[in-house]
């Protein structure tokens, strides 16, 4: 199936590892050209290595703090305008209310949930003054399903839930469409040791961590493709009467029995 993105430029921030580089890659496949967004110049350079020789399209990098101020003007300057956005980097802990200390709190929504906004409000009015142009926002299922252990992330995912709903609902007006993909647990290195300090702290023992996933729909976390597949397929032509709208991809665990 032709998406027709070929040569569209895609900005991912977050882009370096896990979901966003597996969303880039999966840009790269259907022609596309990738723009990296990462404070992790290592993981960078491995992503445009493994994109520019599995794809042979080029592949640009940023390294840059997207939690810092001023950065999404930042980034604007160096890349410009792009076809699409894909805000996905953010880095949220786990833990209660007790657990988690203002600062902390603060200095994790600058990155997911300011950092989201700020580049979409830079963007947003680039792409509607060009009449065209895509934001996909990779939040996370905590948002629609809140627990406790992670109210931190709870809260910062059902914000930008609403935010992408309000935004979506009006930007068409302008050619341009704003979704978002709630993703369960993803196998990740970060998922890794948040699973890690879920088994410590309910079966004693961090290595037991597997155990925790086995509970999950079709006994797995989700694979970083599958929400790369999605997002690449929702921002197509082939998806485009999609705007305003958070796509929950948990297998259907929310409306599970217990």
């Amino acid at each position: 199936m032709d998406l027709q993105l070929k040569g569209k430029k895609v900005l991912v921030t977050g882009g370096s590892k896990g979901i966003g580089l597996a969303v880039a890659a999966a840009y790269a496949a259907e022609g596309a050209l990738p723009i990296l967004v990462s404070r992790d110049a290592a993981n960078l350079a491995k992503g445009k290595a493994l994109i520019e020789s599995t794809y042979n399209v080029a592949c640009q990098t940023v390294e840059l703090d997207l939690g810092a101020p001023q950065s999404a003007e930042a980034l604007f300057a160096k890349v410009g305008n792009v076809d699409i956005l894909i805000n996905n980097a953010g880095a949220i802990p786990g833990g209660t209310l007790a657990d988690i200390q203002e600062d902390r709190w603060r200095q994790a929504w600058e990155l997911k949930l300011f950092g989201y906004i700020n580049l979409t409000r830079v963007y947003l009015a680039a792409m509607e003054k060009q009449g065209s142009g895509i934001i996909g926002n990779i939040i996370g299922m905590a948002g629609a399903a809140p627990r406790a252990e992670y109210i931190c992330g709870v809260t910062a995912n059902a914000a930008l839930m609403a935010f992408t709903q309000g935004v979506g609902a009006t930007s068409h007006k302008h050619g341009v469409r704003v979704f978002g993909i709630n993703p369960s647990p993803t196998r990740s290195d970060r998922m890794e040791v948040m699973m890690k300090n879920n088994a410590k702290n309910k079966l004693g023992d961090e290595s037991r961590w597997t155990e925790l996933t086995s509970k999950l729909p079709f006994g797995r976390m989700t694979e970083p493709d599958e929400i790369a597949n999605l997002t690449v397929f929702c921002s197509s032509p082939l998806c485009g009467y999609l705007s305003g709208s958070v796509i929950n991809v948990d297998g259907g665990q929310m409306f599970a029995p217990v």
